[in-house]
């Protein structure tokens, strides 16, 4: 017997609306927080440079 996976959407566009699921909010969240974190140490080590 062969299973197929289904495939999970990581978001969902309804109606004008864009739905997240948790795992990729959170996902997107941790990236822009490395994001600016990275960009603060960069402007701050500019200071020395």
């Amino acid at each position: 017997m062969t299973q197929e996976k289904k495939r999970k959407k990581f978001f969902v566009h309804e109606k004008g609306v864009t739905y997240f699921t948790k795992q990729t909010e959170r996902r997107v969240l941790f990236v822009m927080t490395m994001v600016m974190l990275i960009w603060g140490v960069v402007e701050y080590s500019r200071d020395f440079f």
